[in-house]
């Protein structure tokens, strides 16, 4: 009750204080009521506490920073951050490995959102392996898990599912839309041009279906990450690989005896039943309705508080010598971008200031990118190239850096990949939409002067000429010719090899290391390892970039912003389709082109 009259006190103040005294006054006042209330708002950890993960906390590359969220909810409402870095998860799991109050970690899932991806989740399954060789017990516990959770809860010394409960392990798939069948119905042409066979990205708008290509590479990558699943439960249940594969292929969802019997799981129980082994942990009596317990993102928010003082960065650390973690995530666009964008001008920016710094020694670019702009992609590795010159760049791939996001990385010292990392598809392509048919059928026609045979070219009136097409192709081709001399200028490969691993082909990073796009396969932690020795600093010496928002800043962004989250009204069934119109938004290149994944991969 006292909480609920806290949250109410709390609006209605916010409420007054933007109705009556302005934006600078209520930026001010906030900040005194988050000073006030954040006094009592910090979790307390107890001795035998266990460490909760929640798979539904959303986990992030990039750090959340002081944002104006992050003010009012932890310090205003005394709530706890929804959601969580990947740094900052690693670290506070490699924390409480050694935290005497931390008696042990137990893996749940509340099921308000999705569980990490599988790179996310193979570089948190390192730190709870580290947590496991402290001797410190991880227990897990849920209804269901399919194979992307599973992944990650398989880590634990005792695997518990409810007896209502499933499991998921029937193998790994990508469903893709195409739109070639809807624009033809509506009246909307669309001619492309590509360098790279396997540059299956036009495909969606062309096609009601793979090509042959397409499929092969999304078979291939498929391949890939379903062997990184297999080999961790292998691992894990002592059963061959060929076995694991069979489940997926005989039994696919598994009640939990079957489960069980199958050596998937360790037990099938309730919580009820779970909980004498939590208590037993925690040194608490049987007749405890719970157990002592801190959510993961309370305790980093502890340690980071710890580390850097509450509420933020300590600035003063700024001018001595660190590593520069900086985050590349999103579409690569043109100018500045906007949210989850990687905006070339804005980005390249940030780099430079970080070459000119003499604080920052070596440069660590986590890239989480599907690729995009062809233009904005080439500043950016550009000032990757300049910062090679005068100081080491490691790069850290994320889920996903291909295409502009890995011409971004090639540049790079090193560069490390995590095995179910998607990269390479180093290719180009163009799209040429038209809306003649749609427009005629409906009485609408143009009439256009011009000088010059080509001066309407690109032109949404009309489909383009063979000539039109040509000409595009020429400077397509060429802009693919400059991609492979940069891979082949700056990786150990010769230019024959880059343009049989080019052609627009998605690789896993496992396959990337083979065929040498990759250095080296590990996550964050290794990159900035990688760092700190070519630079001959502690790995704890490190700034991350870029810098986040003022509480002022972000207030004043709000008060001025009227867009609606359109994303979040939407049906969840509808939702990859906007995904996917999202990507037709951010195709933004001044002449076209672009480098960028195929399709948008969702792996199921």
């Amino acid at each position: 009750m006292r909480d609920f009259f806290k949250t109410v006190f709390a609006s209605f103040v916010s409420l007054i204080l933007f109705t009556v005294m302005g934006v600078g006054t209520v930026t001010l006042a906030l900040a005194a009521l988050v000073a006030i209330a954040s006094r009592d708002a910090e979790p307390e950890l107890e001795a035998d506490s266990i460490l909760v993960v929640d798979l539904s906390t959303p986990i992030t590359d990039a750090p959340d920073g002081l944002s104006l969220g992050r003010f009012v909810n932890e310090g205003v409402l005394s709530q706890v951050p929804r959601s969580l870095s990947l740094r900052a998860a690693i670290n506070a799991i490699d924390e409480a490995s050694t935290d005497a109050r931390i008696a042990g970690l137990y893996i749940m899932d509340s099921g308000i959102g999705d569980a990490p991806g599988i790179t996310i989740s193979r570089e948190l399954r390192q730190a709870m392996a580290r947590f496991q060789a402290e001797d410190k017990p991880i227990i897990a516990y849920d209804m269901s898990w399919n194979e992307r959770s599973y992944y990650l809860t398989s880590v634990a010394d005792t695997l518990i599912l409810n007896p209502n409960g499933l499991l998921e392990f029937n193998g790994l798939s990508v469903e893709t839309l195409f739109f070639a069948g809807a624009l033809q119905k509506f009246g909307i042409g669309v001619s492309a041009i590509r360098a790279g066979d396997y540059k299956s990205a036009v495909e969606p708008f062309l096609r009601s279906d793979r090509s042959p290509e397409g499929e092969e590479q999304t078979a291939a990558l498929l391949n890939d990450l379903w062997q990184e699943l297999l080999t961790v439960a292998e691992d894990r249940q002592a059963l061959s690989a060929a076995e694991l594969q069979s489940v997926a292929d005989t039994d696919a969802l598994l009640l939990p005896e079957a489960a069980e019997a199958a050596g998937l799981i360790d037990e099938v129980a309730y919580f009820d039943q779970v909980l004498p082994q939590l208590h037993e942990l925690t040194q608490e009596d049987s007749d405890t309705r719970s157990f002592r317990q801190i959510p993961l993102t309370a305790y980093a928010a502890m340690v980071l508080d710890s580390d850097q003082g509450e509420f933020g960065t300590d600035e003063s650390t700024d001018a001595s010598p660190h590593i520069a973690v900086v985050y590349a995530e999103g579409s690569i666009v043109g100018g500045q971008g906007g949210v989850d964008q990687i905006g070339g001008d804005r980005f390249a920016a940030q780099l430079r200031e970080l070459r000119l710094d003499d604080a920052v020694k070596a440069v660590v670019l986590r890239i989480n990118s599907p690729g995009g702009s062809a233009a904005a992609s080439d500043i950016i590795a550009r000032e990757v190239s300049l910062i090679s010159d005068e100081k080491p760049i490691v790069v850290s791939m994320g889920s996903v850096a291909a295409s502009g996001g890995y011409l971004m990385a090639t540049y790079a010292d090193q560069i490390f990949a995590s095995p179910t990392t998607l990269t390479g598809s180093i290719g180009v392509f163009g799209l040429f939409p038209n809306f003649q048919d749609l427009a005629n059928d409906n009485g609408i026609t143009w009439d256009v002067v011009k000088t010059s045979p080509y001066a309407d070219i690109g032109t949404v009136t009309r489909p383009p000429t063979d000539q039109e097409v040509a000409i595009a192709q020429r400077f397509v081709d060429g802009v693919y010719d400059d991609f492979l001399s940069s891979v082949a200028e700056s990786r150990p490969i010769d230019r024959d090899a880059v343009e049989q691993v080019a052609r627009g082909r998605v690789w896993s990073g496992r396959s990337a290391l083979d065929q040498g796009l990759v250095d080296k396969l590990g996550g964050l932690e290794e990159a900035i390892a990688a760092a700190a020795e070519l630079s001959d600093l502690d790995p704890s010496a490190l700034k991350e970039y870029p810098n986040q928002p003022r509480f002022g800043e972000e207030l004043f962004e709000i008060l001025n912003s009227r867009s609606p989250n359109l994303m979040a009204r939407l049906p969840a069934a509808l939702r990859p389709i906007q995904v996917e119109l999202d990507v037709l938004n951010s195709l933004d290149d001044p002449m076209g082109v672009y480098m960028r994944l195929p399709y948008t991969y969702t792996i199921n």
